[in-house]
């Protein structure tokens, strides 16, 4: 269309518009691919072929115009922009999903004021063993948790000991386990457990 090419003419297109638009649209191919790259980690295999798609269609389309446009420098920085930028709101995007799962690993000098017990409270299933570390016996505590409750763990575990030497690692897969939605169920069935020994005794 004749008029689109009269506009596309204009130099506040080509050194505003259009470099504006190709900074946007890499803001959003990378940060499709930051998203795509986590979910292939975390065995989400199903998400991420569909954010490949999108990514290299709209990777496709700022490259076609930078090839058309060799000679805008100001294509060039909004192309280095947004890749950029893409990569920081695609981590602040995973950070405010909190996927995943994590595990913590807590190495405590006498009980740290019962902090096994205080997580166990909170809903948090946690293992402990009897250790012994370079300057002499220590218990380790270990729990696994969904990573969106992880600051919760965390001001747990200082609270109890603000000095607590502690370990935070991502687990690829978890199969059972003991979590804060589960707490409810995982009474019911410890009643429901008592309740079928005391069936047993008194038979």
């Amino acid at each position: 269309m004749e008029w689109i090419q009269q506009f596309t003419d204009y130099p506040v297109f080509n050194w505003v518009i259009l470099p504006a638009l190709i900074f946007v649209s890499r803001i959003f191919d990378v940060s499709f691919g930051t998203l795509r790259i986590i979910f292939v980690s975390r065995g989400k295999r199903s998400i991420a072929p569909f954010l490949g798609f999108f990514e290299v269609l709209i990777w496709l389309l700022a490259i076609s115009q930078i090839m058309q446009n060799l000679n805008n420098f100001a294509c060039y920085i909004a192309y280095a922009g947004g890749f950029a930028m893409g990569n920081y709101i695609g981590m602040r995007i995973e950070e405010k999903l909190a996927m995943g799962t994590m595990i913590i690993r807590v190495f405590l000098v006498g009980d740290g004021n019962n902090m096994k017990e205080k997580l166990h409270n909170a809903g948090f299933g946690v293992t402990s063993i009897d250790a012994h570390g370079a300057n002499g016996n220590v218990k380790i505590i270990y729990t696994i948790i969904k990573r969106k409750a992880l600051d919760k763990v965390v001001g747990i575990i200082e609270a109890c000991d603000a000095k607590a030497f502690y370990s935070i690692e991502e687990v690829r897969a978890v199969k059972e386990g003991i979590f804060p939605s589960d707490e409810k169920r995982a009474i019911d069935s410890l009643r429901l457990a008592r309740s079928k020994g005391n069936v047993k005794k008194g038979k």
